[in-house]
C-alpha cells in the first residue's frame, strides 16, 4: 500500500461518487482513489474482533466466518498522559498513518471489496482502567479531537465507536473532554462533507443504560456532540440469579428507548430505534453460566431487532465464536458453550440491511452504463456540493449538466438518500445540456427541506441525471444541525468551604450560578437577586 485505505477506482467512482464530481479525489499510479467513507448500512452485524489477540488475521476470520462488517478495537493510549492513538496501546502499532500505513489496513480493504467495512473502536475495560481511554489520558481537547480525526483519514471510516465502561464513567473531566472532541471532530467532517457517526458503547442493565452511561449522554446533548448509535453491553449484569439472556437483551433495549425518548423528545419511534445498537458476550460471559446467551438467544434477539429497526448488532468476539471450551466462562478464545464454529455469526448475519453486495467493476448488472472507455457520456454539476440547515428549515442548490460525449439533449433530475424527515425537490425537473466549460443551457433548483423532527447529522444524497440511455451521478452533503441549543453543562459543585471570586460559576439545584464577588459559604438560590449569586439557567 502507498497511502491510505484506499478503494478501487471504478467501484468507488459507482459506489460513492457515481461518474463526476471527479475533483478533489487524489489519484495515483494504481489507478486507486482516496474518498470519504461510505456509510454503513442502516441495520449492520458487526462482531468485534479483538486486536489484543495473535493468531489467524482479520482476513483470514472474516473469510472463515462469513462476516462482511466488523468493529476492530481497541485504539488506546499507550500510557496515560498521552494523546496520540495505537492499537491497544502498542507504540509499534500507531492506529494512523505514520510512514507507513498503519495495522490492519490491507484487512480493510480486504473487507470492502467483499462489500463490507469497518467500525473503529477506542477505548474498552483495559483502557478505562488503566486511564489511556483518551479521553481520560489526554486532557488537551483539541489533541483528542486530532487523533480521531487522524484515524478516520488513515483507515477513512465512516463510524467511531467509543467504549466507555468502568473508571471512565466516574471521570467527568474525561467525559466532557471526550464530548467536546467529538463535537470538534463532527464539526471538522460537515466541513469537509465527510459522513461520519460517532457511537457510545456502555454498560447496560436489564433496565436499560447505568445512571453512569446516561450521564455520559447528557453530557454530549450540552456539549453539542451528535451521538448517532448508543450501544448497550448486555452483558456482565453480575447481580446473582440466572438470566434469559434474549428477555434482558430486549428490556434492555426497551429501557434504552425510553432514556433516549427523554433526552431526544422531538425523534419519532422508529428514529429511536434506529439509534440502538446491542453488544452481546456470546455464550458464557464473565460472571459465569448463569449469564449464557445461547445459539438460541441469538436467532431470538437477531430476529426481534430486524423487526424494532434497531441499528447494529455486534458480539464480543469474533475469535470466540466456537465450541472449544464448554463450560468455560469469559475466555478470549472460545464461547463456553457447545455450539459449531461461527454458529452465533450465521446467526446475525442476516440482520444486515440491506446485504453487503461484493461490488466488481466488470458487474454486467452494474446501474451505472454511462461509463465507457471515453468517460462519462455526460456530468451532473452542482453549483454547491454541500449545505449545512437548522432542522426545520431549508437550503437549495443549482443543478445543471454537460455534454462529455454522446448525443444527451436534456436530462431528467431526480433526488436519492434523502433521510426521514428530509423532503426534496427540483424544479424544473428537466435541464438541457450545456457542453464543458459552458454548463448548459438550462439549470434547476434543488430544494431540501426538513421538519423540526429531522434527526441532526451529516447524510449524502444522491443526485442523478438520466438522458436517452445514460445516467450519471452527483453527491450532495447535506448536514443538519438542532433547531434549539441544548441545555449548557453542569459546572463543578458549590463547596461551601471554597472561596469564589466574581465570574467564578458553579452548580447547585440543578441550574449554574455565576459568582457576583467574593463570596464563601453563601449557599447559591438563597441570597436573593441582590445576593452573591447570579442564576444562570438549568443544567443538564
Amino acid at each position: 500500500m502507498t497511502g491510505p485505505v484506499r478503494r478501487p477506482f471504478r467501484a468507488l467512482l459507482a459506489g460513492v461518487l457515481g461518474v463526476t464530481a471527479l475533483a478533489g479525489l487524489t489519484l495515483t499510479g494504481s489507478g486507486t482513489a482516496s474518498a470519504a467513507g461510505t456509510p454503513l448500512p442502516a441495520q449492520v452485524f458487526a462482531p468485534y474482533f479483538d486486536a489484543r489477540t495473535t493468531g489467524d488475521s482479520l482476513s483470514t476470520l472474516s473469510t472463515r466466518s462469513g462476516n462482511k462488517f466488523v468493529t476492530l478495537g481497541p485504539v488506546q493510549a499507550a500510557a496515560k498522559g498521552s494523546c496520540t492513538p495505537y492499537w491497544n496501546g502498542d507504540t509499534s502499532t500507531p492506529a494512523f498513518w505514520v510512514d507507513r500505513a498503519p495495522r490492519f489496513t490491507d484487512d480493510i480493504s480486504y473487507l470492502r471489496a467483499g462489500g463490507g467495512d469497518a467500525v473503529l473502536s477506542f477505548g474498552g475495560p483495559a483502557a478505562d482502567r488503566a486511564g489511556t481511554e483518551i479521553a481520560d489520558s489526554c486532557t488537551d481537547v483539541g489533541a483528542i479531537a486530532t487523533a480521531f480525526q487522524n484515524v478516520v483519514l488513515s483507515y477513512d471510516v465512516s463510524r467511531i465507536d467509543l467504549d466507555v465502561e468502568g473508571d471512565s464513567l466516574t471521570d467527568s473531566a474525561g467525559i466532557d473532554r471526550r464530548n467536546k472532541a467529538v463535537k470538534l471532530t463532527e464539526d471538522w467532517a460537515a466541513s469537509v462533507g465527510r459522513p461520519l457517526q460517532f457511537s457510545y458503547t456502555l454498560p447496560a442493565t436489564p433496565a436499560g443504560l447505568t445512571p453512569g452511561g446516561l450521564a455520559v449522554l447528557q453530557n454530549a446533548l450540552c456539549n453539542g456532540a451528535r451521538v448517532d448509535v448508543v450501544n448497550l453491553l448486555t452483558f456482565d449484569y453480575r447481580d446473582g440469579p440466572r438470566h434469559d439472556m434474549a428477555a434482558d437483551t430486549r428490556s434492555s433495549a426497551q429501557g434504552l428507548h425510553d432514556q433516549l425518548q427523554q433526552l431526544y423528545p422531538s425523534r419519532t419511534d422508529a428514529q429511536l430505534w434506529g439509534s440502538i445498537g446491542i453488544t452481546e458476550m456470546i455464550g458464557v460471559d464473565h460472571y459465569g453460566p448463569e449469564e449464557t446467551f445461547s445459539t438460541a438467544d441469538a436467532a431470538a434477539v437477531e430476529s426481534w431487532a430486524a423487526g424494532k429497526g434497531v441499528n447494529t448488532l455486534s458480539f464480543r468476539s469474533l475469535q470466540r465464536d466456537n465450541g472449544d471450551c464448554p463450560g468455560t466462562a469469559g475466555s478470549d478464545s472460545c464461547s463456553g458453550t457447545a455450539q459449531s464454529a461461527w454458529q452465533f455469526s450465521r446467526a446475525f448475519q442476516p440482520f444486515t440491511n440491506p446485504p453487503p453486495v461484493y461490488q466488481s467493476p466488470s458487474s454486467p448488472s452494474s446501474p451505472f452504463p454511462s461509463i465507457t472507455d471515453e468517460g462519462p457520456s455526460f456530468l451532473m454539476h452542482l453549483s454547491q456540493d454541500a449545505g449545512s440547515v437548522v432542522a426545520g428549515s431549508s437550503v437549495t442548490t443549482t443543478v445543471s449538466a454537460a455534454v462529455n460525449h454522446a448525443q444527451v439533449e436534456y436530462v431528467t433530475v431526480g433526488v436519492s438518500g434523502t433521510p426521514a424527515g428530509v423532503t426534496a425537490s427540483v424544479d424544473p425537473a428537466v435541464v438541457f445540456t450545456g457542453y464543458p466549460g459552458n454548463q448548459s443551457d438550462s439549470a434547476a433548483t434543488l430544494s431540501l427541506a426538513t421538519t423540526s423532527a429531522t434527526v441532526p447529522g451529516t447524510y449524502k444524497l444522491t443526485v442523478t441525471g438520466r438522458g436517452n440511455s445514460f445516467r450519471a451521478d452527483i453527491t450532495y452533503t447535506l448536514t443538519v444541525v438542532s433547531p434549539v441549543p441544548p441545555p449548557p453543562c453542569a459546572a463543578a459543585a458549590w463547596n461551601p468551604a471554597r472561596v469564589y471570586t466574581n465570574g467564578d460559576t458553579v452548580s447547585w439545584t440543578g441550574h449554574n450560578w455565576q459568582a457576583k464577588w467574593w463570596t464563601q459559604g453563601e449557599q447559591p438560590g438563597t441570597t436573593g437577586e441582590w445576593g452573591a449569586w447570579k442564576d444562570l439557567g438549568a443544567h443538564y
